[in-house]
């Protein structure tokens, strides 16, 4: 932790210096995971040449290497620097979904953009902390990194296991609860199969269930990065009446509105996920 520490206080000139560093060790040195990058650019992307591909990863290896410092640098932002580098453009859905803020919202995101400066920068511009629902890294120092960048500024990190339990138990209290849901389920979980980049894959029913269960309104949330440290967040909103004729409405609204962001801006989403490990044929019979 300390390593991390003392990159939390490095400037953004000298940070952006060590992420360009980071790129050639990512893409050139190690190789990090370069395999399932290509495999997923190629299968998300089959009318791009070989060498489309090409330019396309190295542009999300430079985009990673630069996100992962910035995550860390979070640490020591105030909520200024949240407010000064990222926008919000259209708050009014999120206090009109909310009564105001004072009912609770789902919000479903991707991992895209810079999705922890997110987190902190609605919160800076809503006046409200937004609890984030995570799953728990294998690392322990990283997971201990993330517990600390995500719990500042009064927000309460909630683990994948017992999110669903405490958020009934607590359903009349107002909050802002964000899911990143675009990693792929464990194979206990129970998941809602469908086309996503080109692939079958499967995803959490997690926010479904929430929502069914509490009627809270679910918005979709959309991080574009508009250049190297600046980014912007755009809402959408998103079906959540729990009628079971619509069959898994929510969920798939959420799978196109992914599938329309990452093809918007494909270079800054999380390639390096194994988001197609999982087969049906593999898993439990669909639901």
């Amino acid at each position: 932790m300390l390593f991390y520490r003392c990159l939390s206080l490095l400037p953004f000139p000298a940070l952006y210096a060590l992420a360009w560093l980071g790129y050639i060790a990512l893409y050139y040195v190690s190789g990090y995971r370069k395999a399932v990058v290509r495999e997923n650019l190629q299968q998300a992307f089959p009318d791009k040449s070989a060498t489309e591909v090409t330019v396309l990863a190295k542009k999300f290896y430079r985009q990673l290497a630069q996100v992962t410092l910035e995550i860390v640098k979070a640490r020591r932002m105030t909520q200024a620097q949240f407010r000064q580098r990222v926008k919000v453009l259209n708050p009014e859905l999120v206090h009109a979904s909310s009564d105001g803020l004072r009912s609770s919202v789902i919000i479903l995101t991707i991992h895209q953009g810079n999705w922890e400066w997110m987190l902190h920068a609605v919160g800076a511009n809503l006046g409200v902390p937004l609890d984030p629902v995570y799953k728990p890294l294998h690392s322990a120092t990283s997971n201990q990194l993330m517990q600390e960048v995500r719990s500042r500024f009064g927000s309460r990190p909630l683990p994948l296991a017992n999110a669903t339990r405490d958020i009934l138990r607590r359903r009349r209290e107002f909050r802002l609860l964000v899911m990143v849901a675009d990693q792929s389920p464990i194979r206990r979980e129970r998941s809602y199969w469908t086309q996503f980049m080109h692939r079958e894959a499967a995803f959490y029913l997690g926010a479904e269930t929430i929502a069914n269960a509490t009627g809270y309104p679910v918005l979709f949330a959309q991080c574009h990065r508009l250049r190297r440290g600046y980014y912007e967040v755009e809402f959408h909103t998103l079906p959540n009446s729990p009628n079971p004729t619509k069959g898994h409405e929510l969920t798939q609204a959420y799978v196109e509105m992914a599938e329309r962001a990452i093809r918007s801006e494909p270079e800054s989403w999380l390639w390096s996920n194994r988001r197609w490990k999982r087969r049906r044929c593999d898993d439990q019979p669909e639901d």
